[in-house]
């Protein structure tokens, strides 16, 4: 049982890691859509980089693949079309698949690890609290689709386990919390069906945390007592969710996920994909259950064990080595980078079928969905930024009119040519917040006197 002490170093009052979303002020809140069902959005950061060309198509005509090597604008139709053989698992959804190519991310942390900086479009410097420099944009999109726990943190980076911290941020200097293993997220998610008492102890722990008593014993001083104090603004907002979650909790137990025993005390046992489609489950229920609109899943890092791969299911697989094309069990390391591709758009898959087969109004779930699977960290293993290449499924109800293509945009430098931070800037614009621009900008195009700012017209619906 945790003792106060013990909660106050763990919890987002203690230690700044685990931040309040600024959505648990709109608890329940109607969607921001004119479809009357919000808008969903699920991020799936991947690490070690993805090349361009993993991305390409496999029957360019020969002017489309020349325009596409020399990273030239571009733009097919899908439909017309082979993909890549790691994304054919997806072939029976080609209507709703992007490929987005040519984002460039060098306002962000490229190399190895991007951390926050992806989903902030701002230099992390390593991931240093101080260095988060606003609201990233899975929190952002939270505010415009309101739900009980606001957004939804997922990771199995480092091979962690329990509730650790994130690469959210719901604010700025402010670091968001995830649930590092299916078992954890399934408990937390879902407690006030598995668990209400200890729903209403957390209630207890936020009045003595609200307390003069508790911020005396938090022994917190100075710019971290100030924070702690305007998180503490919030603390009504987080006990009227709880009270909500117990009076829902009869509904919310129809959604709730069933995990196999080896999942159980961070699931040591579980192979990758086991813990995969464990935690895709866990996810898909809390759609479901409408417990957020908005997922953000750092779905490997460099640091992630890779256990009971196809065709390394002996082996257990660095991700950094693989990235220096050291090969695993005989398996060429390009092939076994494929499958984890693959494995990763399994989950892919899943998702939207499940979301496909949920009614939600005159359609589906999935049509009012949008997921976005990209590299944390650009382009290669040792990623410079200058491409992001991104994988989108999104829902007829999607704002953007982009699904079914394959679109290149120009390269960096060149005009037309657009960023992260441009991108970003699009989803917001199409979703409800006008904002001029989202992010930092790129010093090469501001030297060469290139617009940045703004949204993609071209993806505009």
């Amino acid at each position: 049982m945790f003792s106060r002490r013990n909660f106050l170093k763990t919890s987002i009052f203690g230690t700044g890691a685990m931040a309040l979303a600024p959505s648990f002020h709109q608890l329940f809140a109607t969607s921001n859509t004119s479809t009357g069902a919000a808008k969903r959005f699920i991020f799936i950061r991947k690490s070690s980089g993805l090349r361009p060309l993993e991305s390409a198509l496999m029957n360019f005509s020969a002017k489309d693949k020349e325009l596409d090597e020399k990273k030239q604008a571009l733009e097919v139709d899908l439909d017309k079309h082979e993909l890549p053989r790691w994304l054919r698992g997806l072939d029976d959804h080609k209507q709703h698949i992007t490929i987005l190519q040519g984002l460039s991310a060098k306002m962000s942390e490229n190399v190895h690890y991007s951390f926050s900086s992806v989903m902030g479009c701002f230099k992390s410097n390593r991931n240093t609290l101080s260095a988060i420099k606003r609201t990233t944009i899975d929190f952002e999109l939270a505010k415009l689709f309101p739900s009980p726990f606001g957004h939804v943190e997922l990771s199995f980076a480092g091979g962690r386990t329990g509730i650790v911290s994130g690469f959210s941020a719901p604010a700025p200097q402010t670091r968001n919390y995830c649930y590092a293993d299916p078992d954890t997220a399934r408990a937390e998610l879902f407690k006030s069906v598995l668990n209400p008492e200890a729903v209403n102890s957390d209630n207890d722990m936020l009045s003595f945390l609200q307390s003069k008593e508790g911020m005396k014993a938090s022994g917190i001083a100075g710019h971290e007592l100030r924070r702690q104090e305007a998180q503490i603004e919030s603390i009504d907002a987080i006990r009227e969710r709880n009270k909500k979650l117990i009076e829902i909790s009869g509904s919310l137990a129809k959604h709730l996920p069933e995990l196999a025993p080896v999942h159980a005390n961070g699931g040591p046992n579980a192979t990758t994909p086991e813990k995969q489609a464990a935690m895709t489950d866990v996810l898909i229920a809390a759609l479901k259950a409408g417990l957020t609109n908005v997922v953000t899943y750092t779905i490997d890092d460099l640091g992630t064990p890779i256990t009971g791969l196809p065709g390394n299911e002996t082996d257990r697989v660095g991700i950094h080595p693989l990235g220096h094309d050291e090969a695993f069990g005989g398996v060429p390391a390009w092939m076994t980078r494929e499958q984890i591709r693959i494995s990763h758009m399994n989950q892919v898959k899943t998702i939207v079928e499940k979301l496909k087969a949920t009614p939600e109004g005159n359609g589906t779930m999935f049509d009012n969905t949008m997921i976005m699977y990209f590299p944390e960290n650009g382009e290669t293993h040792h990623g410079i930024g200058t491409e992001s290449p991104f994988i989108i499924m999104s829902g007829k109800n999607c704002q953007l009119d982009i699904a079914g293509r394959y679109i290149r945009l120009p390269f960096l430098g060149e005009p037309g040519h657009k960023t992260l931070g441009n991108w970003y800037t699009t989803l917001l614009n199409a979703h409800g917040n006008p904002i001029k621009h989202y992010g930092d900008l790129d010093a090469e195009m501001a030297r060469k006197k290139l617009p940045q700012t703004g949204p993609i017209q071209q993806l505009m619906g």
